[in-house]
C-alpha cells in the first residue's frame, strides 16, 4: 500500500429519527453534512500523514438547503455558521475526497459510504465519483486482527481507540474527523504490531 485511508461521515438526524428509520413527516433525509478522512503512511512506523475535515452543505431532493436540527448540532458540533463559512457542495466535497484518496481504498467503521454517496448523491441527482469497490468496512479489518465479534458489534467508532487503550489527544465523538482518527489510531496500532499487514488495507 502507498497509504491507507480511514474516513467517517456525519449525516442529518433529528430527535427520534433513527427509531423511525428517518421516515417521520419532519425527519430530514439522512444526507451527509460533515466528512473526515485520515491518511496513514506505509513507512515502517505507519505515520498519520494528512487529515481532512469537510463541511458539506446539506440539500434536500428539491435543492433547498436543509436546516440543522438542534440534536444534530448537539451531537456533532456542526453549526449553521460553520456551514455558512466553511461549507462546500456535495460535488466539491466528493471531488476533494477523490483527489485526497488517489485511488486508495477508504475504510469506515461500518458502511458510511451509503450516507455519503448512495443516499446523498441520489437525493441530489449526482453520479457518484467514487465506486463502491473503493470502500471497505473496517469492522472486517479488526475482526481479521483478532477483535472479538461481540466487541465489534457493541463498540462505536469513537470508542475504538479507548477500547485498545491507545493514548491519544482528546477526541470529540460524532465529529467526523475525530471519529476517523479513533479508527485510524487503531489501524495504525494493529499495523505496527503486525496484526494487520499493508496488504490487508488495499
Amino acid at each position: 500500500m502507498q497509504h491507507a485511508l480511514v474516513f467517517d461521515c456525519e449525516f442529518l438526524t433529528a430527535e427520534g429519527a433513527p427509531s423511525r428509520f428517518w421516515c417521520g413527516p419532519r425527519d430530514p433525509d439522512p444526507v451527509v453534512a460533515q466528512i473526515g478522512v485520515v491518511k496513514i503512511g506505509s513507512d515502517a512506523d505507519f505515520p498519520l500523514l494528512e487529515r481532512l475535515r469537510i463541511h458539506v452543505i446539506p440539500q434536500d431532493r428539491h435543492g433547498a438547503r436543509v436546516p440543522l436540527d438542534p440534536l444534530f448540532t448537539r451531537l456533532t458540533g456542526v453549526t449553521e455558521d460553520a456551514l455558512d463559512t466553511q461549507g462546500v457542495s456535495l460535488a466539491e466535497a466528493l471531488d476533494q475526497i477523490s483527489a485526497f484518496a488517489s485511488g486508495a481504498k477508504l475504510w469506515s467503521w461500518g458502511k458510511d459510504e451509503f450516507n455519503m454517496l448512495a443516499i446523498s448523491c441520489y437525493v441530489q441527482g449526482l453520479q457518484p465519483p467514487l465506486p463502491a469497490t473503493q470502500f471497505g468496512n473496517a469492522c472486517q479489518l479488526l475482526l481479521k486482527a483478532g477483535m472479538p465479534y461481540d466487541d465489534i458489534m457493541r463498540t462505536r467508532s469513537n470508542a475504538l481507540a479507548d477500547y485498545y487503550q491507545i493514548e491519544h489527544p482528546p477526541l470529540r465523538g460524532h465529529d467526523a474527523l475525530d471519529d476517523a482518527l479513533s479508527i485510524a489510531y487503531v489501524v495504525q496500532h494493529l499495523l505496527r504490531q503486525g496484526s494487520l499487514t499493508p496488504a490487508d488495507c488495499n
